[in-house]
């Protein structure tokens, strides 16, 4: 009952002697309880449309409107309010009456105080426990409603994800078919030249099937690595590192094969950070990768390592197509392909899932990765590490 509002009950009778003593009855027995009083069942019924009574105190019988009445209407308006009806000596039919139309107890004149005081305690104790119960009934309602939002939403969440998962069954088998259908042919291929013992081009056959070996190789480390983000057994070997060293090692290792013009801007200074090489490695070549693919043939592609205060960035700059803010803002979904930009080079292998595990590994870091694009003004992405020591 702590922390409850302090109880006012209502006393209604057109005796102005009762309506006195009454009240200076609770004040003595009940101090911890507001009084209020009238004289007529009119004037009653205006205070019980303004206030919520803890409990009704009223004669039965007065001129115009009678108790009974008032209690008739009491039950409309306050339906959990108690009310007690004062009754004369003698009055028992009226008594019977009054409890049938749901009077909560009836007081006989003259008035008993302990039975009264006693009676009034009850009357608002219950009325507490209906203001308790309801309160709980109100409480469960929200409970339950925001359990139902619960499940609305993660039913839809799992419908997408289902959806998600349809799509990118479909779009992995479509890529992982093709390279397979090439080694297929190829394979059929050697097998009838072979067999006629046409062996002048079996090195061009076997760079093929090599080339789609590489394919294949490229589409099953990307969903091995997304299972291993997504199951949380990603997991990085670090090792100081001075950057400016490695991204030449990058560099050096993505123009073996490539025709793309790279160039490489490095401080003087060593760049010490602590990183997973080979993750570290597998990012800038991502990175330089699909700089390659959406660049115009011949267009240089420049990379940069830079410096500030704590940290520093590793930048790829393109000269290629770019890309609208709104394609911008889903580039690192899982599986998301840039719509309606084709590669000017390279090949179309992929799930979507190159710059997803980019921004992950990155992320593992204590990084962060950034792009800056618009159409028609290339794109640049940078990694922001923090240097060692820092």
């Amino acid at each position: 009952m702590m922390g409850m509002p302090r109880p006012c009950v209502l006393i209604v009778d057109d005796d102005a002697a009762l309506l006195q003593a009454l009240p200076e009855t609770l004040a003595l027995r009940m101090p911890a309880i507001e009084v209020d009083v009238c004289d007529s069942a009119g004037e009653a019924l205006e205070r019980i449309q303004q206030n919520s009574y803890a409990a009704i105190v009223s004669d039965i019988k007065m001129p115009g409107m009678d108790g009974l009445a008032l209690l008739t209407r009491v039950k409309e308006l306050r339906p959990e309010t108690p009310t007690l009806l004062i009754t004369g000596h003698g009055e028992h039919d009226l008594a019977v009456q009054a409890l049938r139309k749901g009077a909560y107890d009836f007081i006989q004149k003259p008035i008993d105080r302990d039975y009264f005081v006693a009676a009034l305690q009850r009357a608002i104790q219950t009325y507490r426990l209906h203001q308790q119960v309801r309160e709980q009934q109100e409480t469960l309602e929200r409970y339950t409603q925001s359990l139902e939002t619960q499940v609305q939403e993660r039913t839809r969440e799992l419908m997408e994800a289902n959806a998600a998962k349809d799509a990118f069954l479909a779009l992995a088998s479509h890529e992982l078919k093709t390279p397979l259908t090439s080694l297929k042919g190829m394979i059929q291929l050697l097998t009838r030249r072979q067999q006629k013992r046409a062996e002048n081009t079996l090195e061009v056959e076997l760079a093929s099937m090599e080339r789609s070996v590489q394919r294949m190789e490229i589409l099953v480390n990307d969903l091995l690595n997304t299972s291993l983000l997504d199951t949380g057994m990603f997991a990085l070997h670090l090792k100081l590192c001075d950057l400016g060293a490695l991204c030449r090692h990058i560099l050096d290792e993505y123009v073996v094969g490539t025709r793309v013009t790279v160039t490489l801007s490095v401080p003087p200074e060593p760049l010490i950070a602590e990183v997973d090489v080979d993750r570290i490695s597998q990012v800038v070549l991502n990175l330089l990768s699909n700089a390659g693919k959406y660049s115009p043939r011949g267009s240089p592609v420049n990379m940069t390592l830079e410096r500030s205060g704590d940290t520093c960035s590793i930048a790829v700059r393109d000269q290629g197509v770019g890309m609208p803010a709104g394609q911008i803002a889903h580039i690192f979904d899982r599986f998301y392909r840039i719509p309606g930009i084709e590669r000017q080079s390279g090949s179309s292998v992929g799930l979507g899932l190159g710059l997803y595990i980019a921004s992950k590994i990155v992320d593992q870091h204590g990084g962060t990765i950034k792009v800056q694009s618009s159409p028609g003004n290339g794109s640049t992405f940078s990694i922001i590490l923090p240097l060692a020591g820092r």
